[in-house]
C-alpha cells in the first residue's frame, strides 16, 4: 500500500535493511560511481599502514545514499523534498546496516500534505552510523 495522508500517524517507524554484509567490492564500486577514490576508502595498504585505521572503510555517502534509498522506496519516487544528515560513525567491510524512518510531524503545506521523519541507520551491533532528517510530500 502506498503511504498516503490517510494511512500515516506521527509516531510511526518505519524500518528496512539497507544492506547486509557491506563488501569491499561495494565500497569500491562507489568509488567509481561517485569518482571518490580516496586511499581511505579504496587502498587497504595506505588505510592500514599508513592512516592507522583497521581496514578501508566506507564513503560517507554510500551510507546516505542506502538511507535515502529506504526513504524513496518507503514515500515514493519524486515525493522526497528535503533529505539531509551527518555521518556518526564509520562503516566497515562486512557491516550490515538497518535504516529507520519516524514520523515527527504531519502537516499541510500550500495545500499539500507532507510528512517529517527523524532518520538512523545503525550498524549491526546498534551503533548509528547516521542521522538526520527529512521530508517528504504525501498523496
Amino acid at each position: 500500500m502506498a503511504l498516503n495522508a490517510s494511512n500515516i500517524e506521527v509516531g510511526l517507524i518505519h524500518r528496512a535493511v539497507v544492506v547486509e554484509n557491506l563488501t569491499r567490492t561495494q565500497i569500491v564500486q562507489y568509488a567509481g560511481a561517485s569518482g571518490d577514490y580516496n586511499p581511505l576508502h579504496t587502498d587497504e595498504v595506505f588505510a592500514t599502514q599508513v592512516a592507522g585505521y583497521p581496514s578501508v572503510f566506507a564513503h560517507g555517502m554510500l551510507t546516505m545514499g542506502m538511507t535515502g534509498k529506504m526513504l524513496t522506496d518507503y514515500v515514493g519516487d519524486g515525493r522526497l523534498t528535503l533529505f539531509g544528515g551527518r555521518f556518526t560513525s564509520q562503516v566497515w567491510p562486512g557491516d550490515t546496516l538497518t535504516a529507520m524512518a519516524t514520523v515527527t510531524a504531519l502537516r499541510v503545506e500550500s495545500g499539500v500534505s507532507v510528512a517529517d521523519f527523524e532518520v538512523v541507520t545503525e550498524n549491526q551491533s546498534g551503533v548509528a552510523v547516521f542521522s538526520g532528517s527529512a521530508t517528504a510530500r504525501l498523496d
